[in-house]
């Protein structure tokens, strides 16, 4: 039985999209990032990096979210495009591991939580987050799905994040301009493994306070000494 280690976070859920839509059987792990369980010992044996997801599945863990899809899409045979997209789909999934969910993150975190509020910081990752989701905004015109009529585990990378992309940008109305994502995002949550899948994280009482603890535990350089 797979153990899953997850939260309500973004990268979390696409992995939880996953299993719910292959039927694989796992075991829920809540990790309470706010708490600081990511940073016990046993974790960190699980995922060094000290974030969520990770997986352990017997003798195997496998942390990252696109490589936690990557490394079950391969176990079960589902979820993959035709043999000769291989190429395409590692690029689009890297695309969305690498730029857009990294730069969605930053461009929250400079406008929200850093303690400096840094002009150039914020335009910088404001313009990469837009431009990262237009380029996935792009590929969908004319396309159901990432790699065209076969829904894989790309469209459920894009899924984890895109519900916040009016969010980090600070635009109520983006889905105006993205209505390629929109319409994905809208089948997707239709889907009763997406339902369950958010059901999952809802069922756990995950800290929602942003306390000192909570920003010790999120964001520890806040509180590290400066660098000379």
């Amino acid at each position: 039985m797979i153990e899953y280690f997850f939260n309500a976070a973004p990268n979390p859920l696409k992995v939880s999209l996953f299993l719910e839509e292959s039927g694989l059987d796992y075991t829920p792990v809540p990790i309470d990032t706010k708490r600081g369980d990511q940073h016990s010992a046993g974790y960190r044996a699980i995922n060094p990096n000290a974030k969520v997801p990770a997986i352990r599945d017997g003798d195997t863990t496998v942390f990252d979210s696109n490589a936690i899809l990557l490394y079950l899409a391969e176990k079960t045979g589902k979820f993959l495009p035709q043999p000769k997209q291989r190429g395409e789909m590692l690029s689009w999934l890297m695309f969305i591991a690498t730029g857009v969910g990294p730069y969605s993150g930053q461009a929250f975190h400079f406008r929200n939580m850093a303690p400096e509020k840094l002009p150039y910081a914020i335009k910088r990752y404001h313009f990469e987050t837009n431009r990262h989701w237009q380029i996935i905004e792009d590929r969908l015109e004319g396309r159901r799905y990432m790699m065209g009529d076969i829904y894989t585990i790309v469209d459920m990378a894009v899924w984890g994040w895109a519900p916040r992309i009016p969010f980090v940008l600070e635009e109520p109305d983006a889905f105006d301009r993205f209505k390629n994502i929109k319409r994905l995002l809208d089948e997707l949550d239709a889907r009763p493994a997406a339902v369950r899948a958010h059901a999952l994280s809802a069922n756990h009482a995950f800290q929602t306070e942003m306390d000192e603890t909570a920003m010790r535990n999120l964001y520890p350089q806040i509180f590290a000494p400066d660098v000379v």
